[in-house]
């Protein structure tokens, strides 16, 4: 076996996991494996990729308890949202861009896991959770940041567990999906990117059967802990992609 698969099956099995687990992430750990094996272009649309196959593979497990009145307003507002991030892009310093928000993520997230009886935002509207959604699909089509908003807004927020999951999962599918499909539309999908996606969907499926089972062995506190740790890593790593 080739050193370029053993790479790509450790970034989809890992990328995988944390998927399955949180319902984000797969790009955070599994770009540093990728990016060894194939081009940058190509690891990011693997990322994308990586995270709808597991989604696909988590979904019939959280389809029963979606609740469609709360996840709407995200969902709708963030497919408005990815369109106008796509068109801006060439207006914007990504660099400068991705330094600013890899700050914001890191504070937020430092603020989060140090501090007792952090503030919960209470009777918020789905006016609130469509602008987060719009914001999130922006970032998605600038940046492919689809999941920073989401996430730091539902900690604000104080989501049960389930909830976030499902929110995590639900908005970052179909965003993730968008993104793909406007890729594809625009004929930016190679046949080594295709090989690749080939390569990684095994054992993405079997990491995010693993992440699944870990989800269920976490209490509702460590499983917070866990979002916020991931959500800090990928403010480091964009801060690290830009020294």
């Amino acid at each position: 076996m080739s050193s370029e698969i053993i790479l790509i099956l450790s970034g989809a099995l890992l990328g995988g996991f944390v998927n399955g687990l949180s319902g984000f992430g797969t790009t955070i750990v599994a770009l540093p494996f990728w990016l060894f094996a194939v081009s940058p272009v190509i690891a990011a649309q693997l990322g994308a990729a990586g995270g709808i196959v597991g989604h696909i593979q988590v979904l019939p497990s959280i389809w029963p308890i979606v609740q469609w009145r709360k996840v709407k307003p995200y969902i709708l507002a963030g497919l408005l949202g990815v369109p106008i991030g796509t068109t801006l892009l060439p207006l914007i310093d990504v660099r400068l861009f991705k330094l600013t928000v890899g700050s914001v993520i890191i504070l937020f997230c430092a603020f989060q896991l140090l501090v007792p009886n952090r503030p919960r935002l209470q009777n918020v509207g789905w006016m609130a959770d469509a602008l987060v959604g719009f914001a999130g699909g922006f970032l998605g089509g600038l940046a492919g940041m689809s999941g920073p908003l989401p996430t730091m807004w539902a900690s604000l927020r104080g989501l049960a567990k389930d909830e976030k999951r499902v929110l995590f999962f639900m908005f970052n599918g179909t965003i993730l999906t968008a993104m793909i499909a406007a890729s594809a539309a625009q004929g930016l999908l190679s046949w080594e990117f295709g090989r690749a996606l080939l390569i990684s969907i095994p054992a993405t499926i079997l990491g995010a059967k693993l992440g699944t089972w870990s989800y269920h062995c976490l209490e509702a506190k460590r499983y917070d802990h866990v979002v916020l740790a991931l959500l800090l890593l990928s403010g480091i790593s964009l801060l690290w992609s830009n020294l």
